[in-house]
């Protein structure tokens, strides 16, 4: 044990209700972590150093068994419905008192961590897991506390993580044997019956999107950020294949987050202290950062080793497409520490259009930047997932609906206020087709779509002749420094201009119709910037 992982029934843990479990680990190295995994039989070394484990029945987040407690604090501030899923207090204190009793006898692992590296809006929090393997998630994906903080720790929330534990839905009033409820009140998240350690990382999330813009003013973002050589810093919203990873990781300038974020008043700063990064199909020559970062500490989820060695193949799938590794922030060169950056100076919201509607940047107002946040679009086409086979429209509203316990517009009105606030330019970017749809156009290349992005940070744009583009109202760049000039507005690189008029019809039609679902609690602002759909004659 070093001096900080104590072997004994706690005081603190008893003050919490877990009284008699048989030892309390308290924050051990990695390297203990790793040793107890590889000791207890839950996971091995690979040839790189990384810790691989299988996380068992469920590979992903699960959710349609998340729970928000429903009580005096958030009966009348939480977004209710297929999102948050209410939760009675009584039956939280009877699942966590099943949980309490099932961890009796048993040995557990403590880990105390924070979110947040801006100090003024620190969490500290205690996570205690059944399995060593999901502290060492815990260590890495956290920020990690100095000794010196260790020794005078005090958590405002509690993380219970007891993936063998099955709840009784009868009893315990879950949908099936695995659950995340949240209860803001008592500040604490039990998660049980699943070994994805992915639902203690969002749960903290989760908790983030609700007390920094209700009670702090601070917009809470799921996006990436990174700073450059003059210390301006800009943020990638962006949905699954959207690029967003790639784009933002830029050899020019420092990263500061790669997933999660909170924009206070002059500060843009990491809630985390790692990355919990995709595998599939990892090539060195393609993310050497990610590739480079899987070593001792870090720990792989759900890979598949070559047969006979313990070399991993990340192009196997056989267990999940969401194989994953968790890996402490410092493991990337690039990344700046700590974790902050200055207010932004540009915003870059990325979608995938497969049907080549929208440009490959536009500038947004300060409304459209509201009403696309929300939105939150970007296209899904074949290959991408089982059973699409051809585009599919795809919003999650600003860019990570599952994560909101408040309404989409508090969200927007907080950004449209910092906005408002600030000199930020907010660019929306097309990294999908060109020249027509998916099947008929082609995908814009990279190299355009980085130069591109120069341009915004360089500050090129700032000069630049706009057109404005029909029916989304959205202002064009009509010259950018290596990027032909006939791409930049998309109706003039169709061959079939009447196609491309219906194509950007329905595609505008998609977007009234999925906003009408917000449209009751969105500002006359907000409704403003949507896009006006033409009727045929």
């Amino acid at each position: 044990m070093n001096e900080y992982g104590l072997k004994a029934k706690d005081a603190t843990l008893a003050s919490i209700g877990l009284k008699n479990v048989s030892a309390a680990y308290w924050n051990l190295s990695p390297a203990e972590l790793v040793e107890e995994t590889i000791v207890l039989g839950q996971g091995v070394l690979a040839d790189s150093g990384a810790l691989a484990v299988d996380t068992g029945e469920f590979t992903g987040r699960s959710p349609r068994d998340k729970f928000v407690v429903c009580d005096e604090k958030t009966e009348n501030s939480v977004w209710w419905g297929d999102i948050n899923i209410k939760f009675d207090a009584d039956k939280f204190d009877r699942l966590f008192h099943r949980i309490s009793a099932y961890l009796t006898e048993r040995e557990v692992y403590v880990r105390d961590a924070y979110a947040c590296a801006d100090p003024a809006h620190r969490l500290n929090i205690r996570v205690v897991t059944e399995f060593p393997w999901s502290n060492l998630f815990a260590n890495n994906l956290f920020l990690r506390p100095t000794k010196e903080e260790i020794l005078n720790f005090t958590p405002e929330w509690t993380i219970i993580c007891a993936p063998d534990f099955k709840a009784v839905p009868e009893i315990d009033g879950t949908r099936q044997h695995n659950f995340a409820v949240l209860n803001f009140t008592k500040k604490m998240i039990l998660i049980g019956g699943t070994g994805y350690t992915g639902e203690i990382k969002k749960g903290i999330f989760s908790v983030l999107n609700y007390v920094l813009p209700h009670e702090k003013n601070v917009l809470s973002m799921h996006c990436s950020a990174n700073i450059g050589k003059d210390g301006d810093t800009a943020i990638f919203f962006g949905l699954s294949g959207t690029g967003k990873t790639t784009l933002s990781a830029d050899p020019n300038r420092k990263l500061i987050g790669d997933d999660e974020h909170g924009w206070a008043d002059n500060s843009v700063f990491n809630f985390e202290g790692g990355c919990y990064a995709k595998c599939v199909d990892l090539k060195k020559e393609k993310e050497p950062e990610i590739f480079n970062a899987i070593k001792f500490g870090s720990l792989l989820e759900n890979i598949e080793f070559y047969e006979g060695t313990t070399t991993v193949d990340f192009t196997n799938i056989s267990k999940t497409e969401n194989t994953r590794v968790a890996y402490p922030i410092d493991y990337i060169e690039n990344a700046v520490s700590p974790s902050v950056g200055a207010a932004p100076k540009n915003i870059f919201f990325l979608t995938c259009d497969a049907f080549g509607v929208l440009p490959p940047i536009s500038k947004l107002t300060n409304s459209q930047a509201m009403f696309y946040f929300i939105s939150g679009y970007t296209a899904k086409v074949a290959g991408t997932e089982i059973g699409i086979t051809e585009p599919t429209l795809t919003f999650s509203a600003c860019f990570g609906k599952a994560f909101l316990p408040l309404h989409p517009t508090k969200y927007a009105e907080l950004l449209g206020k910092k906005l408002k606030d600030s000199k930020v330019n907010v660019w929306m970017i097309n990294t999908g087709w060109v020249g027509g749809a998916y099947g008929v156009g082609e995908r814009i290349k990279l190299s355009y779509t980085r130069s591109i992005i120069t341009a915004a940070l360089n500050g090129e744009l700032d000069k630049a002749k706009f057109d404005t583009l029909p029916v989304f109202n959205l202002a064009m760049p009509t010259a950018i420094n290596g990027v032909p000039a006939e791409l930049l507005n998309p109706r003039n690189a169709w061959k079939d201009k009447d196609a491309y008029d219906a194509k950007a019809n329905n595609l505008a039609a998609s977007f009234v119709k999925n906003f009408a679902q917000y449209a009751s609690n969105a500002s006359e602002e907000i409704m403003a910037a949507a896009p006006k759909v033409v009727q045929s004659a």
